[in-house]
C-alpha cells in the first residue's frame, strides 16, 4: 500500500483518487495526478511554435501545439517512468516521493517497463507527424530523459540537466515551423533552460534535508546561501535572453505587454523566496505554469498580429 507523508506532491484525490488498482498506481507513475510537469513541457514548445517567422500558416501552427500537446503528456509521463525507475531506492527514502508506486512497492519494475513501452510507442507515433528535422532532434532529447536521473549522483547541478531535457521542447517546437534552428531558436532554448533551472531550485528547496541525509546533490544545497541571488539571476537571464529571441524574430510589439506581466510575477517570487519553507516552494513552483502560459500568450500575440 501506498505511504501517505505530511509534505507530498501526490494528489489523490478527483478521478485519478476514484480509479481502482493498479490502474490509480499506473496513473499516479506516468504523474496524470500532476499535470504540472506536461505543461512546463508544452508551453516551451508553443513558444517556438510561434517564434518562428516561417511562413507557415496558423492551422499548421494549430496542428503542431495540438501534437506537441499529446507528445508533451506522452513523454512527460514517460520522463517520469524512467526516472522513478532509476531513483525507486533513493524516492523511499525520502518523505516527498515514498509514496510513488516504485518505491513504495506498488508497482513492480516490469510493471513500470510496461508502461514505458506504451508511452514510448505512442511519442513515436506523435514524432512521425513531425517535420523531419523533429526526427532527427529526437534522440539527443531520450539521450537528456535517459541521463537526468543520473545527473543528481554525478553533479551539483541536476536542475541545469533537468532545464536541458524539459526545455528541450523549444527547439523542437521551432524546428517544427521554422524548419530550421537559427538564432532566435538558440536564444529560445538558452532562455527556457535557465528559467528552468530557476524554478527547479525552487522546487528542490523542498528535498534538502532529505538529500542531505541520503547524500543526493542537487543545485538547490549548493545555492541555498545565496538562494535569493541566484533565483534571481536565473529568472533575470531568462528573461533577457527571452526577450533576445523575440527581437532577433522580429516579433510584434505586442509581445511586450505580457511579457513584463510574466517579469513582474518572477520578480516577486524572487523578492518572497523562503528555502526553508516547503509549500511555498511548492506553490512558486506551480505558480511557473502561469509564468509560462503568459509567456506563450506574448509569443502568439507578437507572430500573429
Amino acid at each position: 500500500m501506498s505511504l501517505i507523508h505530511p509534505h507530498t506532491d501526490i494528489h489523490r484525490n478527483g478521478f485519478i483518487g476514484r480509479l481502482k488498482e493498479p490502474w490509480h498506481s499506473y496513473a499516479l507513475l506516468a504523474r496524470l495526478d500532476r499535470p504540472v510537469g506536461t505543461w512546463l513541457l508544452l508551453l516551451p514548445g508553443i513558444f517556438g511554435i510561434f517564434l518562428a517567422e516561417n511562413p507557415s500558416s496558423l492551422t499548421q501552427r494549430i496542428i503542431h501545439t495540438v501534437l506537441f500537446a499529446i507528445g508533451s503528456l506522452l513523454m512527460r509521463s514517460a520522463g517520469c517512468v524512467i526516472n522513478d525507475m532509476w531513483d525507486r531506492k533513493i524516492d523511499a527514502q525520502v518523505s516527498r516521493t515514498a509514496g510513488r508506486p516504485l518505491a513504495s512497492g506498488a508497482l513492480t519494475l516490469k510493471q513500470g517497463l510496461g508502461l514505458l513501452g506504451i508511452l514510448l510507442l505512442g511519442g513515436l507515433a506523435v514524432l512521425l507527424a513531425l517535420p523531419p528535422l523533429c526526427w532527427a532532434l529526437a534522440p539527443l532529447a531520450m539521450l537528456l530523459v535517459a541521463f537526468y536521473p543520473a545527473a543528481k549522483r554525478l553533479t551539483w547541478w541536476p536542475q541545469l540537466v533537468m532545464g536541458f531535457t524539459f526545455g528541450f521542447g523549444a527547439p523542437m517546437g521551432y524546428a517544427a515551423s521554422q524548419l530550421t534552428i537559427d538564432l532566435p531558436g538558440f536564444l529560445l532554448y538558452g532562455g527556457v533552460i535557465i528559467w528552468q533551472l530557476g524554478f527547479d531550485t525552487i522546487y528542490g528547496f523542498q528535498d534538502m534535508e532529505d538529500d542531505a541525509r541520503i547524500g543526493v546533490k542537487s543545485t538547490s544545497r549548493l545555492m541555498l546561501d545565496h538562494a535569493h541571488l541566484f533565483v534571481g539571476l536565473c529568472y533575470a537571464t531568462a528573461l533577457g535572453l527571452f526577450a533576445a529571441s523575440a527581437l532577433a524574430a522580429g516579433l510584434h510589439p505586442l509581445f511586450w505587454p505580457p511579457f513584463l506581466l510574466a517579469c513582474a510575477i518572477l520578480a516577486r517570487q524572487t523578492v518572497r523566496l523562503a528555502p526553508h519553507d516547503a509549500p511555498l516552494c511548492l506553490h512558486f513552483f506551480r505558480q511557473n505554469v502561469l509564468v509560462g502560459m503568459i509567456l506563450a500568450v506574448a509569443f502568439i500575440l507578437g507572430r500573429l498580429v
